[in-house]
Order: C-alpha cells, then structure tokens, then sequence
C-alpha cells in the first residue's frame, strides 16, 4: 500500500497514553494537516513517525517501510524527514552550513547543489544572508532555514511540526503558498502539524483532527471547514 498508513496506533508518555487507537491515511503527493488543541497529541505523533518516540503498539508505514521503532537517521535517508517547532536550526551556524548539514550524507553532490539552488528559489529572502548567522534571523526566516535544511536530502515524505508558531500573518501565508509548491512540483507528501488551524486547513487536502490522542474525524479539509460543529469546537470560528 502507497503513501502513509497509520494503524491504531498508540504512544504513551510513562502511565500517560498521548496517542490512543490512532488510525488514519495520507496519499502520496498531497498535503494533510493533523489539528488538535494543546495536548492533543500532535508532537508525539510527529515524533514517533521520525523514530524520536517510541510506540507502545499500532503500525505505520511509509509505503512499504516499517516507520516505528527504525532509527531517525535511517528513516532521512529513506526519505522520512522531520522538521521540529523551531528546534531545527542552529543559531551558531551561518544560513548556508545550516543548509549544507541537509546534504551532508548525500553522495550525489552535483544534485546536492542543484537542492540548494531550488530551494533559494523557494526563499529568496535566504539568497542574500547565506553568510549570516541564524541566531541573527527573523522568526520566519529562521523557519525557511529549517525547512530548506530538510529539502537538502530530497525527502519524499516531509513532516513539519508548527511551522508557523510565533509567526506574522503574512510570513505564515508566505511559507504555506511554498509547501503548496513543493507539493505540486516535486510531488513531495506533506503531514504539517498546526495550531493555526484555518490556514492549515485551507492549504490542505485533507485534515486529521485529533483530541487526547484519539481521533476525532478525517478527511477533506474543505469538509473540516464547512462543518459548524468541528469549526466551533476545534478552530475557534
């Protein structure tokens, strides 16, 4: 079976269960956002698809590869990449070492920086501070920086935690138009975890809605937005 499939999955934090029974499907090439309140258990989900948490029970695949319990650097260099919130840069490091770290595995060195090339297109506000610091970067540039990092590996499956936290409207707008790219160019799956519900949900094709770890509903994201009972209880609209 094609793209990701996640099976009952459950994830606990000690005596406390995150995810519980945790079923849902992502398409390849398209873009679902996973919605939740705080604690509803989107990190830990991120985390134990990238091997940084360890799942108590369930299933998931990306295609055919087994996602739980593989080690997170095997799963970059199947194409399994995760972007944390905010925790994906280092401050020290000047824009173009934080980008070169994405591709420093990769044999293919020519296509190396041909990935560097496309994704300065991508952000252009990154071409002119390559030689910057990061620690010296907006908020929504730094975020740039995290998720060009991650598109140096050529990932096939990218999964962004809270991409737009502590953003301005019009950075947030800016960096969703360009996941929508990545998606329909290169074909890329997406799974974007977001607070900013509305705005993940209106660059989606489908949306997952969780609550304590369990699901809520999935599907359609125009479907999640027109819904007056999902928009009141889980949008706050």
């Amino acid at each position: 079976m094609s793209g990701l499939v996640v099976k009952e999955l459950n994830v606990s934090h000690g005596a406390v269960e995150a995810i519980r029974g945790l079923s849902f499907t992502v398409a390849p090439g398209s873009l679902t956002a996973i919605i939740g309140a705080n604690g509803a258990g989107k990190t830990t989900l991120l985390r134990a698809l990238s091997g940084l948490k360890k799942a108590q029970s369930g299933s998931a695949f990306w295609n055919e590869l087994s996602l739980l319990g593989a080690k997170p650097e095997g799963l970059v260099r199947a194409g399994v990449v995760h972007v944390a919130d905010g925790k994906s840069v280092i401050p020290e490091f000047t824009v173009e070492e934080n980008l070169d770290l994405g591709g420093l595995w990769r044999s293919d060195k020519k296509d190396v920086v041909l990935a560097k090339t496309e994704i300065l297109q991508l952000f252009p506000a990154l071409a002119t501070r390559l030689k910057q610091h990061a620690a010296t970067l907006s908020g929504g540039e730094r975020q740039m920086v995290a998720i060009g990092r991650a598109l140096m590996s050529r990932p096939k499956l990218l999964l962004l935690d809270e991409p737009s936290l502590g953003l301005a409207p019009k950075v947030i707008a800016s960096i969703f138009d360009s996941l929508n790219e990545l998606r329909k160019e290169f074909g890329l799956t997406i799974v974007l975890v977001e607070q900013n519900a509305v705005s993940a949900l209106r660059v989606a094709d489908n949306g997952v809605v969780i609550n304590l770890g369990e699901l809520v509903t999935a599907g359609p994201a125009s479907q999640i937005l027109s819904d007056p009972a999902l928009r009141a209880a889980y949008l706050g609209v």
